[in-house]
């Protein structure tokens, strides 16, 4: 499984430098997450005010 980012994102950054493996990037309305490279560890929704990484 991985994590991908809900349309609630409110592009505030605060996932980018948590990631480990750096696979989160701005995209054009929100974050995005390589799904081929996130290894599921949670960082990104550890951080995030508005829960909008979850596990797919």
């Amino acid at each position: 499984m991985a994590y991908v980012i809900l349309d609630s994102c409110i592009s505030c950054g605060a996932c980018e430098p948590e990631c480990p493996v750096n696979v989160i990037s701005a995209g054009d309305d929100k974050y995005v997450i390589d799904q081929s490279g996130c290894i599921d560890c949670g960082a990104c929704a550890n951080v995030c005010p508005v829960d909008a990484p979850v596990q797919e």
